[in-house]
């Protein structure tokens, strides 16, 4: 599954003609309160809610209608204001980088999901998804590792009381180099390879992507029929 940079969309088609809303579930297992994004694709309607407010220890469900499409993201105060985002409902728009994004491809009737953790734009938050009805070879996508314990200087992102790292950057977006972006002579799977920064990321957490086209060990298959009425259950600090 290609993978975009966050202000891209990826499309996830819902079991349509006849079938059921798909549910996501959120639990935040972090320290602190986290607000997190939810983007739809192109020409797909938004959510009911596009960000919200999730405190610690605390959970959230959202429907998506049938055809929908869409990724999520946390973000939480450390990286800006400490009061939070000033608009937690983003009505639509896409988040800046550096964020764990977790991205689905649902299927259809017979069909497979797919689903993945990340890495590509960065990293803030350890995240998991995992359909809630496992079996059928149905694993959870994850990233449970804190990368910022681990984050080279020159991709650090430094919170306000100057020392603590609060997120990770990608390489592509501290130093905007085509070798670590996957564009122009390197772009295409044959092209671009792993680099000394995406292995810092693969290291931490060998089961989310950290590159472009780090598929083989990061895409995730499931049943459509499995996860068409239990749905996905997204868990920060897992």
């Amino acid at each position: 599954m290609e993978r975009s940079p966050l202000t891209m969309m990826i499309f996830v088609g819902i079991l349509v003609g006849g079938a059921q809303a798909a549910s996501f579930r959120f639990l935040n297992n972090c320290t602190s309160t986290l607000w997190v994004a939810t983007l739809a694709g192109a020409g797909t309607a938004s959510l009911p809610r596009t960000g919200f407010e999730l405190g610690s220890g605390a959970s959230a469900s959202l429907k998506a209608p049938p055809a929908w499409s869409g990724r999520f993201w946390p973000g939480r105060a450390a990286q800006g204001d400490p009061r939070g985002p000033s608009n937690i409902e983003c009505g639509g728009a896409a988040g800046s980088p550096p964020a764990t994004l977790v991205e689905v491809t649902l299927g259809t009737g017979g069909g497979a999901d797919f689903y993945d953790v990340s890495l590509v734009d960065g990293f803030n938050v350890p995240v998991s998804v995992a359909p809630r009805r496992r079996g059928g070879g149905c694993r959870a996508a994850s990233c449970p590792a804190d990368v910022n314990a681990a984050c080279p200087s020159e991709l650090q992102v430094v919170g306000s009381d100057g020392t603590t790292v609060v997120a990770c950057k990608s390489a592509c977006d501290a130093i905007g180099d085509p070798v670590f972006c996957c564009t122009g002579e390197y772009g295409g799977a044959a092209a671009c390879r792993p680099t000394v920064y995406s292995e810092v990321f693969k290291r931490a957490c060998p089961l989310a992507y950290s590159y472009a086209f780090d598929d083989a060990s990061s895409t995730f298959t499931c049943a459509a029929a499995a996860t068409a009425t239990a749905g996905y259950l997204v868990t920060f600090c897992p």
